[in-house]
């Protein structure tokens, strides 16, 4: 389920963008008692490799599972497919897929819009 969404020019990198969006990240709820502030861990492509981004997420309580750019053989397979079954999950809406709207702020609020759809549809079938 995403937790929060984030448009990023192109051209931008990977690690720059993250601290923005793990700081937007709300409470995650769960356990009845107090909800947890972030997750538990990050899980990342070969682009987030930056041992500063690493001690980052660490002092915030995120345990970074982060491959190194040299390794091949990463294992995230296991955990990767999360991510990409999202992704395909955004494709879904056509909009979103082919981007038809020029102003940022437009694209942003169909992507909220359109995370919020998925986290109604994943909700309802889970009940």
């Amino acid at each position: 389920m995403p937790l929060v969404v984030q448009l990023a020019p192109a051209n931008r990198h990977d690690v720059k963008t993250l601290l923005p969006l793990v700081v937007n990240i709300p409470a995650v709820a769960g356990k009845p008692g107090r909800p947890k502030q972030k997750p538990d861990a990050l899980i990342g492509d070969k682009a987030f490799d930056c041992e500063a981004l690493r001690q980052l997420l660490r002092w915030l309580g995120i345990e970074p599972i982060l491959p190194a750019k040299g390794d091949d053989e990463h294992g995230l397979g296991v955990l990767r497919w999360f991510v990409e079954r999202t992704l395909s999950w955004f494709h879904q809406f056509r909009r979103l897929r082919i981007r038809w709207d020029r102003s940022p702020s437009v694209h942003q609020a169909f992507l909220s819009l359109a995370a919020a759809v998925i986290c109604f549809r994943v909700w309802n079938y889970a009940s």
